[in-house]
């Protein structure tokens, strides 16, 4: 390990926006996020393989009031979105260190308003299908942990990855599905209130377009 990383993990101990193994409220999270953490009734909008967190902190600076959770399993990443959130007195974003399949041992069914995937490693080979964000097994626990009428957002610069994903979100029979191959020359564009992740602008930049879609969760 690196000392670089090393100090990122004890970053991350120290800080009470990041939740991971050895804090109390790892184990007491589910369901109580509102209550015991945020201590507010305000939406909760999670941005999952967050990285280094610049989406979940661009949006809560946007809408301070609702509340944001990152959730990533590398913790030298996160460190940094904790460390900009707390520089800018951000009380309503948090960092939940975890794989993102076992999202519903921290998350009870309907807790959560919105999920946010953004850029997420577009597993192109046939035998990592399963690991794929949009892979059935995993909208099956976003539709558990969203609530009626939550609203599944993604953007991604793999077409491959796009065109897996409409077909597995009609398939499993989400609603209201929205669509564009080209998010920054489409009505859509204001909804991501143009904020880019670092990699995202370098895409942009190499002149790659950005394929968006949002859907909703049945009433």
């Amino acid at each position: 390990m690196t000392r670089r990383k090393q100090h990122r993990f004890l970053q991350n101990t120290a800080s009470s926006n990041v939740i991971e193994r050895g804090k109390p409220f790892y184990l007491t999270c589910k369901g109580n996020w509102r209550v015991d953490y945020f201590t507010n009734n305000n939406p909760i909008v999670l941005e999952l393989a967050c990285g280094k967190g610049e989406y979940t902190v661009g949006l809560a600076q946007a809408y301070p009031d609702v509340n944001f959770v990152g959730v990533d399993i590398k913790g030298d990443r996160i460190a940094r979105g904790s460390a900009i959130a707390q520089t800018n007195g951000l009380t309503n974003v948090a960092f939940l260190r975890t794989d993102i399949i076992y999202l519903r041992d921290f998350f009870s069914d309907g807790e959560v308003n919105e999920i946010w995937i953004t850029f997420p490693d577009p597993q192109p080979r046939p035998k990592q299908e399963k690991h794929r964000l949009t892979h059935p097994r995993f909208l099956t626990m976003y539709n558990e942990v969203l609530a009626p009428s939550g609203t599944l957002h993604l953007k991604t610069d793999s077409s491959d990855l796009f065109a897996y994903s409409v077909h597995s979100i009609k398939q499993f029979g989400l609603l209201n599905l929205l669509t564009t191959t080209d998010l920054y020359d489409s009505p859509l564009n204001d909804i991501h209130l143009g904020i880019k992740t670092k990699y995202e602008q370098l895409f942009h930049d190499q002149g790659f377009t950005i394929s968006y879609l949002q859907c909703k969760t049945p009433m």
